[in-house]
Parts: C-alpha cells; structure tokens; sequence
C-alpha cells in the first residue's frame, strides 16, 4: 500500500492482491458510461427524501478504498448508506468499505473486474457490486451470499430497470450509456 501512494496522483493505479495494476485508460465510451451513470443515481445524494431523490447516500468516484494490506481499489463510482456511515468517507484511501460499488468494464481490465475484484469485494463483505459494460451494452447486478455473489439482474442496453440497491427509481440503460 504504502508503493501505491508513493506513486503519486497523476496515474490511476490499484493494488489488488499485493499486485499493483494500472487502471485502463478510458474511452469515450468508459467516461459516457461512468458519467451518465452517476447522474442517473445523483438524486440519492444527500440526507433524505425530499423533490430532489431519495437521498441516503454518499456517492463517490474514482475513489481509492482501502480493503486489506493487499487490497486498494480504486472505484468507477461506489456508495455508501448514510445510516451506516453518517460521516463523509474521508481520507485516501477511504477506510470505510462501501456498501454498493460500480464497475465500468474496459476490455483492457475486464478480468481484473469480473474476476478478481469480484473475489475481493465478496470477502471483504461489500453487499451489491455492478457491472456495466458500456461494450456490451449490459448492466450486471449482483448482490452478496456466502457462497458468492448471485447474480439477481442482468439488463441489456434497451432496457430500463430497477437495479438494488436503488430500486426505487427507474434506470434507462440508453440514457447512462446516452444512446437516446
């Protein structure tokens, strides 16, 4: 960890399994996909309720967390429950462990999402972890049991869903990846 930091700030870097690994360097499409999905879920931003989203939420992006000595992520977007963590997740990184947390797949770093930050989320006990792959046109939603992570959606790009944990409202897959 302590290499990771020392690297400094202008390269997007991770430590996964004592390894450290450069991120992709994102696409338009990446950056599309990373954006219009922050803003989609923006209205969960906030203390609560009210003419502006449901709110319980703080939301972040590109946001280092720290798992374990190994393990710093640096996140597409993650999120964590107001009534859990009532104070904003400070610090770099974050020692806080998100309670939902979102993947934007490049192919460059696919294994890396869907595999072994997959393992480490799950032991590390983060309850929902997302999938969206800009590519493909798919949005993956899984949620944490002991076994693994089960798979409880898979959307495609002319869809719109309700993805858990934030069900209560709809997302337009045309919209995040701004296909309409």
């Amino acid at each position: 960890m302590e290499d990771l930091l020392r690297a400094g700030d202008d390269r997007a870097l991770e430590l996964i399994g004592g390894d450290i690994v450069e991120k992709a360097q994102p696409s338009f499409d990446h950056g599309t996909a990373q954006a219009g999905l922050s803003h989609v879920l923006g209205g969960f931003r906030g203390g609560g309720g009210g003419p502006h989203g449901p709110g319980g939420w703080w939301l972040g992006v590109e946001v280092d967390v720290l798992y374990g000595a190994h393990d710093v992520y640096r996140h597409d977007l993650s999120g964590w429950r107001r009534e859990r963590v009532p104070e904003r997740p400070r610090g770099r990184p974050v020692s806080v462990r998100p309670d939902w947390v979102c993947e934007v797949v490049s192919r460059s770093n696919a294994s890396n999402d869907r595999v072994r930050k997959l393992r480490g989320l799950h032991r590390y006990g983060v309850p929902h972890y997302w999938l969206l792959d800009p590519e493909e046109g798919t949005l993956s939603v899984l949620r944490w049991a002991e076994p693994g992570y089960l798979t409880v959606l898979v959307a495609t790009v002319d869809e719109t869903v309700r993805a858990e944990p934030f069900e209560s409202i709809e997302i337009s897959l045309p919209r995040v990846l701004d296909l309409d």
